[in-house]
C-alpha cells in the first residue's frame, strides 16, 4: 500500500453501551429509543468523516460499535479494533482502521511501566518530599501499528482516555467518614486535586512509554484521544514535551516531541474556533491529535505534511444528547499528505535542531 494521504480522527462515543445495560450508577442505561438514536447518529458521523483511522473512547460494548459501523454502510472497508474482554461492564478505547493498513496485533496497555516513578525528596531545601503511587491507567491505552506506505516503517498509534476533570468522589472513604464535619466542605477541592494528580500521572506514564520508543529512532507516532485537558495544559505539555514550532523555511524537529494538530491548524487560520467540549458555558479543547516529527511540516525528517483539520462540534450547542443520540464531545479529524522533506544528506545526519 502507498497512500498519498492519511486521515486520522478521534471520537468520544459518550458511553456507547447496549440498551438496558447499567452505565456507572445508572442502572437502567440507555432506553431502546435512546440507543437507536445513538446508533443512527454515530453511524452517520462515521459515514460523513470516513478517516483512515478513527480512535474511540467511552465504548462499553463491542456489539454497539459493530452495529453503528454496519449501519454506516462502511463495515466492509474497516477493521474493528476492540479488546476481546469488552463486555459492557467497563469503558474501553477502540478503533476502526481502513482495511490494508493494520499490521501486527493491537494491545491495550493497562499498567504503568515497571520503572516509571513519581517520587522526589525535593529539589531544594524548601521543597518537601513527594511520592505518588498509581500503578495503572484509568482506561487502558490502545496501541496498534499501521503501515500507510510500504516504503516506510509502520506508524505507531496510541488511543488514550485520561481521568476526567470531575472531582473524585471521596465521601465513601474511611478518613472522610471518620471526620465528615471537617471534610464535607472540602470534598470538591480534594476530589478535583485527586483527579488532576491521576490525570497527570497517566500523561507522564504514557510519555515514559513514548520516549522509550521514540528516543534515537525514526519511529513515526500518533497519539489521539480525550486527555480531558486543554492544548496548553500541563497534561498536554507532558505528552508533547512542548516542542518549538518553527516558521518560514526554518527546519528542525524534535526526536521525542509531539506536535498538536490544533496548533498546526492555527498556523493556517486567521481565527481560532477550536473547541470540543462545553461545560458550564465554557468552551474547551479536550480531544487531541498529537503527531511526531515525521508528520511535522518543518521537520527535517518529515514524511507526511499537515493538510488541515476539521472539528465537528455544532451538536455541542444543544444539551439534548440523550434524546438526539449525539455525544458530548466534538469530533476532530486531521489529514496529512505524503510529502517527504527533501534536505541535504548532511543536514539529516546532523540530527534535529
Amino acid at each position: 500500500m502507498k497512500l498519498k494521504s492519511l486521515s486520522i480522527g478521534t471520537f468520544n462515543l459518550y458511553n456507547l453501551n447496549e440498551p438496558g445495560v447499567p452505565i456507572y450508577t445508572d442502572k437502567d442505561g440507555w432506553s431502546q429509543e435512546e440507543y437507536n438514536s445513538k446508533i443512527e447518529w454515530t453511524s452517520r458521523t462515521i459515514r460523513l468523516l470516513q478517516p483512515d483511522i478513527f480512535g474511540f473512547q467511552e465504548l462499553w460494548h463491542p456489539a454497539s460499535i459493530t452495529r453503528a459501523l454496519e449501519a454506516s454502510g462502511l463495515a466492509a472497508e474497516y477493521e474493528l479494533v476492540v479488546p476481546e474482554t469488552a463486555n459492557g461492564k467497563r469503558i474501553v478505547c477502540a478503533a476502526i482502521v481502513r482495511k490494508g493498513l493494520l499490521t501486527g496485533q493491537p494491545e491495550w496497555i493497562e499498567r504503568f511501566p515497571d520503572k516509571f516513578m513519581l517520587k522526589s525528596s525535593g529539589d531544594d531545601p524548601q521543597t518537601p518530599a513527594i511520592s505518588v503511587s498509581i500503578p495503572s491507567f484509568s482506561r487502558p491505552v490502545l496501541h496498534f501499528q499501521v503501515r500507510p506506505r510500504e516504503d516506510h516503517e509502520p506508524v505507531h498509534v496510541y488511543v488514550c482516555h485520561f481521568k476526567s476533570k470531575g472531582p473524585t468522589q471521596v465521601f465513601r472513604e474511611s478518613w472522610f467518614k471518620t471526620d465528615e464535619t471537617t471534610y464535607k466542605k472540602h470534598a470538591t477541592s480534594i476530589g478535583a486535586a485527586i483527579s488532576t494528580i491521576r490525570r497527570t500521572a497517566e500523561a507522564a506514564a504514557l510519555r515514559f512509554l513514548l520516549t522509550e520508543q521514540m528516543k534515537g529512532s525514526r519511529t513515526p507516532v500518533i497519539v489521539l484521544g480525550d486527555i480531558n485537558d486543554g492544548q496548553l495544559s500541563n497534561t498536554a505539555n507532558i505528552l508533547t514535551e512542548q516542542p518549538r514550532y518553527l516558521v518560514g523555511d526554518s527546519l528542525g524537529g524534535g526526536d521525542v516531541s509531539l506536535y498538536t494538530a490544533q496548533t498546526l491548524q492555527e498556523y493556517r487560520s486567521t481565527r481560532d474556533v477550536y473547541y470540543t467540549h462545553i461545560h458550564q458555558d465554557i468552551m474547551e479543547s479536550l480531544d487531541h491529535i498529537l503527531v511526531s516529527e515525521e508528520f511535522y511540516d518543518n521537520s527535517k525528517r518529515r514524511i507526511w505534511m499537515f493538510d488541515g483539520m476539521t472539528v465537528n462540534n455544532d451538536h455541542l450547542n444543544f444539551d439534548d444528547h440523550k434524546q438526539s443520540g449525539t455525544n458530548d464531545h466534538g469530533i476532530i479529524c486531521a489529514t496529512f499528505k505524503y510529502k517527504p522533506m527533501k534536505v541535504e544528506a548532511q543536514e539529516v545526519a546532523d540530527g534535529p535542531a
